[in-house]
């Protein structure tokens, strides 16, 4: 210490302890304020605990109440539980408990609450509770309505239909021409193979050929609202989020079971805690079975194009037919922009004739014949 850098500021604070900062300022600033119930969210949402957080928001958070405290807040709070360590130097204290510092204090008086980090665990867990509902069951449903979707399209039947007929055809004469379906990966291949004197492939061919005879179903896309939104979705990721909420409800349920012998000290936090439970658990439930319900789904999704759920799930038959619907506009844009070029190609070769046709001939009195040439001599 003797000859340091904190030893000459040691120093210094003897000879001038007065402040270069404001320190009402400070304490304003990096305080928190309870929230009012009129007050937005993003008020509360940049406030940090400070040193030490009032008494108001030890009992607001052991009575769960979420006026008080918001989700950022409340981890700020976990973060703040002294560790076992810190926990036993405080045990092991003899001095003057008031001659401690706040941040101290605070400890004393969150070693006072059984569990107390495990509470606010739980109240972080009831504060995203509802919203971890809405999320994955949205995207439950998101799953449900695309595989809906593409069972349900005719379109994409008949589309389907037409390239079994296309295979069939190009394989007359092979054990392979009398297929009844195919790999659905097969439809990807249809952009790979080309005729043998132009760039076209089989994928121009056969929006070329609906577009002759069944335009109608060129916009089957349409029937897939939900294929782009679903092909981003896991559903193995679903069931870790829907088990990641039963779990957090299980916690709740060993905390409230524990807390029966905690005492007056956590009367509020019981009664919070079995209404919250009353009510969630409906909700727990009822995303479970949506789940088992979406997955008996995206199975028959699979077998509906002849596929093994277990090698070609869910994910593999949204990605396929993503790109498929992708591959085959493309290709559609590609022969509308085929054709408008031969259009303009063929408009200006009438034109250019058209123009050869008008031009002047000397006549053999030397005036100019502007009648159209005879093809005749």
């Amino acid at each position: 210490m003797q000859g340091s850098l904190w030893a000459e500021l040691q120093k210094q604070a003897d000879a001038n302890s007065n402040s270069e900062f404001d320190v009402n300022e400070l304490a304003s600033l990096f305080t928190i304020a309870p929230k009012t119930k009129g007050g937005s969210k993003s008020e509360g949402a940049g406030k940090s605990l400070g040193s030490k957080p009032d008494k108001i928001h030890l009992s607001s958070a052991l009575a769960l109440d979420d006026s008080v405290l918001d989700a950022d807040q409340v981890e700020n709070l976990i973060k703040f539980c002294p560790t076992k360590e810190e926990m036993e130097l405080l045990k092991n204290y003899t001095g003057d408990k008031d001659s401690l510092g706040k941040c101290e204090q605070f400890f004393l008086e969150l070693m006072k609450v059984p569990r107390v980090e495990s509470k606010f665990r739980i109240f972080a867990f009831k504060i995203q509770f509802q919203s971890q509902i809405r999320d994955v069951r949205r995207n439950l449903q998101t799953v449900a309505s695309a595989c809906e979707e593409l069972r349900g399209s005719e379109k994409l039947k008949v589309i389907m239909k037409n390239i079994l007929l296309i295979g069939n055809t190009l394989n007359e004469g092979t054990p392979r021409g009398q297929a009844v379906g195919f790999r659905l990966d097969s439809i990807l291949k249809l952009v790979e193979t080309r005729a043998t004197s132009s760039r076209t492939t089989l994928m121009h061919f056969l929006c070329k050929s609906l577009a002759g005879k069944s335009p109608e179903l060129l916009d089957f896309h349409e029937d897939l609202v939900s294929l782009e939104a679903a092909s981003k979705l896991q559903l193995k990721a679903l069931a870790e989020e829907q088990q990641a909420v039963v779990k957090g409800l299980e916690k709740v349920e060993q905390e409230l079971t524990a807390s029966e012998s905690d005492g007056p000290v956590s009367d509020a936090f019981r009664k919070t805690l079995k209404e919250f439970l009353d009510a969630s658990g409906a909700d727990v439930r009822a995303l479970s079975a949506l789940y088992v319900e979406v997955g008996r789904s995206a199975d028959a999704l699979s077998l509906y194009f002849g596929e093994d759920p277990a090698k070609y799930p869910f994910e593999q038959v949204a990605s396929t037919l993503l790109t498929f619907v992708g591959l085959f506009r493309k290709a559609h844009e590609e022969n509308l922009k085929q054709i408008e070029a031969e259009r303009k190609k063929t408009q200006k070769e009438a034109e250019k004739e058209a123009s050869q046709d008008r031009t002047p001939v000397k006549s053999k009195d030397g005036f100019a014949d502007r009648s159209p040439r005879s093809p005749f001599k």
